[in-house]
């Protein structure tokens, strides 16, 4: 067992509490009037001013306070040293676990990150589809085999069984005409 298991317990008993129990809601209330800005505080400093850990910690350590109710002596003369010794424990907890595993990835870096637009890229490739359509077939095969294949033009003419000077004097050709296809369509080149 973890030497400090006691700490998140409930405190020691003090002098005996009212002869009538005080219910647990009233309890929580009175703890959160008389505690909840003075742990604030507290923890706001252990977390390095970050607001919000600060708010989960004091509500964390007023939910672990309600679950220990009934056995809490709200006759005690404070409950305030426990109440700083659960929020310090579970502050260091926090800090432990974000060590064990990687760091998160904040969602505003990750709305910075430039998106692709698919958009352009996709109507660029149909509107070169719909051009190479217009080519004579010699042709738009040539810049196939060259182009899109990534073939040497020797690589090219071997597969098309076509000379050399052949496949390049059609890629010649077939680019020009290819320019004015997509000039056509209102694409410049530059």
């Amino acid at each position: 067992m973890r030497q400090d298991a006691a700490v998140d317990g409930p405190p020691p008993s003090g002098p005996p509490g009212p002869a009538e129990p005080v219910p647990e809601e009233e309890l929580m209330r009175a703890l959160y009037r008389e505690h909840a800005g003075a742990l604030f505080s507290y923890v706001l400093k252990l977390v390095a001013g970050d607001r919000f850990l600060a708010e989960d910690v004091v509500q964390e350590t007023l939910l672990r306070a309600w679950k220990n109710a009934s056995r809490l002596d709200p006759g005690a003369r404070s409950l305030r040293p426990w109440l700083v010794t659960v929020a310090r424990r579970i502050v260091i907890d926090a800090h432990r676990s974000r060590q064990s595993r990687p760091p998160e990835t904040s969602a505003a870096l990750l709305e910075q990150l430039p998106a692709g637009d698919e958009l352009d890229r996709t109507l660029r490739l149909m509107t070169i589809s719909d051009a190479l359509q217009d080519l004579s077939a010699a042709h738009r095969e040539a810049l196939v085999e060259t182009y899109f294949r990534g073939r040497t033009v020797n690589e090219a003419a071997e597969e098309l069984g076509l000379p050399a000077g052949t496949v390049r004097s059609r890629v010649f050709y077939a680019l020009r005409a290819l320019r004015n296809a997509l000039e056509e369509r209102g694409v410049t080149t530059s």
